[in-house]
């Protein structure tokens, strides 16, 4: 049963951020099972069930959901060995999942996050994304108006900065120019954290964008 996070949660982080490497890792390795991974094992457990309420085929298993806490270095500048975050991510097992919209949430030295998105926006997916807005299709501006009724979470990703379309309204090139898309809902480091009240927060906050979740996957044909 997921109890929430800690505040050693936290500690720990902003310890490995300072001390990103082997040695004081492995001397940490104890705890970083105690107050990291296992609460997120946890986490996945309690929200498993309700995930696949949303979508069947979802990969509820923590060893799929979990990110590794090491980094791959290979082709990166920044040589640090560890993260100084950590996620789950909740999506179908395609073979280029990034590629398919994901339910997430990610907690950070200073902040937590969650909601849902793509990691790699197909260029092939704003194209039929643009012409439901050009077109207005009923589909979309459904989708649109329950965005814009809710309070949680925030439309994000890098935007073109030329206006592809001069003619949209601002509201619609929120969508229109993007070149990644999320809805991401972001906190500073509360008490919600730090108690089961976070699978809460998440049950409710999924669950309201599930619509949209289902029309992405419309739309990239699944």
């Amino acid at each position: 049963m997921f109890k929430g996070f800690s505040e050693d949660t936290i500690k720990y982080l902003k310890k490995l951020n300072e001390n990103n490497n082997k040695q004081w890792f492995e001397a940490n390795r104890d705890r970083y099972k105690k107050v990291l991974y296992e609460p997120f094992e946890e986490l996945v457990l309690n929200l498993g069930p309700f995930m696949l309420s949303i979508d069947p085929l979802l990969d509820v298993n923590p060893k799929k959901t979990i990110s590794r806490i090491n980094r791959d270095v290979r082709f990166s500048k920044d040589k640090s060995p560890y993260r100084t975050n950590m996620w789950i991510a909740f999506k179908r097992t395609y073979q280029d999942w990034k590629a398919e919209p994901t339910y997430f949430f990610e907690i950070c030295p200073d902040n937590y996050r969650y909601g849902m998105g793509f990691y790699n926006l197909p260029k092939e997916f704003m194209s039929k994304l643009r012409s439901m807005i050009d077109e207005g299709e009923k589909k979309f501006t459904k989708i649109h108006s329950l965005y814009m009724k809710q309070n949680i979470f925030k439309l994000e990703g890098e935007k073109y900065k030329r206006i592809i379309n001069p003619d949209l309204p601002e509201e619609l090139n929120e969508w229109y120019q993007r070149k990644e898309l999320y809805f991401a809902c972001s906190r500073k480091i509360d008490e919600r954290l730090f108690t089961p009240l976070l699978v809460d927060d998440l049950i409710e906050g999924f669950e309201k964008i599930a619509p949209i979740y289902n029309f992405l996957l419309g739309l990239r044909g699944r």
